[in-house]
């Protein structure tokens, strides 16, 4: 990499940091872009050479974050000696949830954006050439699996509504109980799906 794109690379990142730091402390509607470019000692022009709008940013760092915490589940997903697909999704879940509730600002952050639309734009579109790109993680499980599954898309979906609509409230507000007296339920329910889309075992060279 060049000096003139390190240097580029460099004043982006201050300036998704520098919003993410607004973003969290003011929130997104009382934060300018002036607020953003002021605070990271950047010309107003030089926030426009890389994004759209103040908005722009969120989607950005939105994606980024939620990479992130993909990422960090799958690598510790790696080091465990899990092969059940069903194992393999509780336990990326878990870890997911366990990094929200040890960072409640990230949580309120992204929570609005936890739904489908915006899981499928972030994990078919990383906002970052080292983000994770979940969906790889993803159907490398599903290869891996000792069974077919039946329209795995739909699945992921509605295991993604599931989870983002109960975690929330569980983590910030303990309601309807905290997210420790939920997880069993969640999980249960996760498997529940997992094992309504199976279908027919795969043939192997053992089978």
């Amino acid at each position: 990499m060049s000096k003139v794109e390190a240097n580029k690379k460099k004043k982006k990142e201050s300036l998704l940091n520098t919003a993410f730091e607004l973003f969290t402390t003011k929130g997104i509607n009382d934060t300018s872009i002036s607020d953003i470019v002021n605070k990271a000692g950047v010309a107003k022009g030089t926030f426009y050479l890389y994004f759209r709008d103040k908005y722009d940013v969120r989607n950005l760092l939105i994606s980024h974050k939620s990479s992130k915490i993909f990422m960090n589940a799958a690598n510790e997903l790696k080091k465990q000696d899990i092969e059940v697909l069903e194992d393999k999704i509780v336990f990326i879940v878990d870890s997911i949830i366990n990094q929200l509730a040890e960072n409640k600002g990230l949580l309120t952050f992204i929570s609005k954006n936890l739904s489908w639309g915006f899981f499928k734009n972030a994990i078919t579109n990383p906002a970052d050439d080292r983000d994770v790109d979940f969906k790889d993680v993803y159907y490398k499980m599903l290869e891996e699996a000792e069974y077919e599954y039946n329209d795995p898309e739909i699945m992921i979906y509605m295991i993604v509504e599931m989870v983002s609509s109960t975690i929330y409230s569980a983590i910030l507000y303990n309601e309807p109980v905290g997210i420790e007296q939920i997880k069993p339920y969640l999980f249960q329910n996760i498997r529940f799906i997992i094992k309504s889309h199976r279908g027919n075992r795969k043939i192997t060279e053992n089978n």
